[in-house]
């Protein structure tokens, strides 16, 4: 690693601890050169996930516009903010470990109905009505019918 003061090719790591809730290394160094102290940040590469469009088109995944899309169903619902970033997170970290590099909208729709049906039915009822696009009220019911059985498990 180079000193970042003299240049210096060859450090020595002085402390090495996790950072970023595990996601990152901090490493203190030390230059052998200057003796002067700097601070480096190990993260792993993450390969661009790809998201496959309904009529087709490749867009890179872009985690802002998920996170958009709870916060909206989340809209004056009791829920703080880090809650909803947590179950980003979770969604994101769950289509990375597929190992696939290209999910389908269908698939990231699905899965994100999955985890708010759990987090919470208002939210859930609400990215369905969108995701699912429901022209009118009966569609509301037959959702709505729907979480119900599920609920009680009849």
């Amino acid at each position: 690693m180079r000193c970042p003061y003299c240049k210096e090719l060859d450090s020595r790591v002085i402390d090495s601890r996790a950072a970023d809730d595990g996601n990152s290394i901090r490493r203190r160094r030390e230059c052998t050169s200057c003796s002067r102290r700097f601070t480096t940040y190990e993260v792993v590469e993450k390969m661009p996930l790809m998201v496959i469009k309904n009529d087709g088109r490749r867009v890179v995944f872009e985690k802002d516009k998920l996170l958009n899309g709870l916060i909206r169903s989340c809209e004056k619902r009791n829920i703080a903010t880090d809650r909803i970033v947590t179950l980003a997170d979770e969604i994101e970290r769950e289509l990375r470990n597929t190992m696939d590099r290209e999910v389908t909208t269908k698939a990231i729709g699905e899965l994100v109905m999955e985890k708010l049906k759990n987090f919470d039915e208002v939210a859930y009822i609400r990215f369905a009505s969108v995701y699912r696009k429901f022209a009118d009220i009966s569609m509301f019911k037959e959702e709505l019918e729907e979480l119900l059985r599920e609920k009680t498990g009849k």
